[in-house]
């Protein structure tokens, strides 16, 4: 029973966002590209103003500071990524997988390509390691170059956050944790 129940509501998402995104390919692309009136300027805009009105900043110099620092903080997560989940948790890591019947999976199996994160270098030598079968010392060089561009850029994130909270109240952080933005 519980696996009906799974798979009914599984159906229910799919057939919501198919309508979703059929609503939304039915309007052509500003220059013709293939992703329907998506501004990434206006999006973040949206997403500036949602952060302004979530924590009640009504002064535009203080929102000024704040923005600067929530841009970082956002730069900061995005270049973290996920942790490298793109490969096995979206359904990388085998041929076909994510990305295409002709594909041999290796797009799918790059690290932090998933929603927007960008790849490193390291992951990028790391990743070509692991499609080479290479010899187990040179993937453990390897991963170990990927692990300290991984604490750097965690340690940037860190930082951005620590800035962040010096300028906000206790509401105010209490805020921006619940919404991502602290931990």
């Amino acid at each position: 029973m519980k696996h009906f129940i799974r798979w009914m509501f599984l159906a229910a998402m799919v057939g919501t966002l198919l309508a979703n995104v059929t609503t939304a390919t039915a309007q052509p692309a500003p220059g013709g590209g293939d992703r329907p009136n998506f501004d990434p300027e206006q999006m973040r805009a949206r997403m500036m103003e949602r952060y302004r009105e979530r924590l009640e900043v009504k002064s535009d110099d203080e929102w000024k500071i704040l923005e600067e620092r929530i841009t970082k903080v956002t730069e900061a997560r995005r270049d973290v990524g996920f942790g490298g989940m793109g490969r096995g948790a979206f359904g990388g890591g085998r041929p076909g997988g994510r990305g295409g019947g002709g594909n041999d999976g290796a797009q799918a199996q790059r690290p932090n390509r998933a929603f927007g994160g960008s790849s490193s270098p390291e992951a990028e030598e790391l990743q070509k390691a692991l499609e080479a079968k290479a010899a187990p010392e040179e993937i453990k060089a390897k991963l170990a170059k990927y692990r300290d561009a991984r604490k750097a850029k965690q340690a940037n994130l860190t930082k951005a956050q620590d800035e962040l909270r010096k300028v906000l109240s206790v509401r105010q952080e209490a805020v921006a944790v619940m919404d991502g933005l602290l931990d």
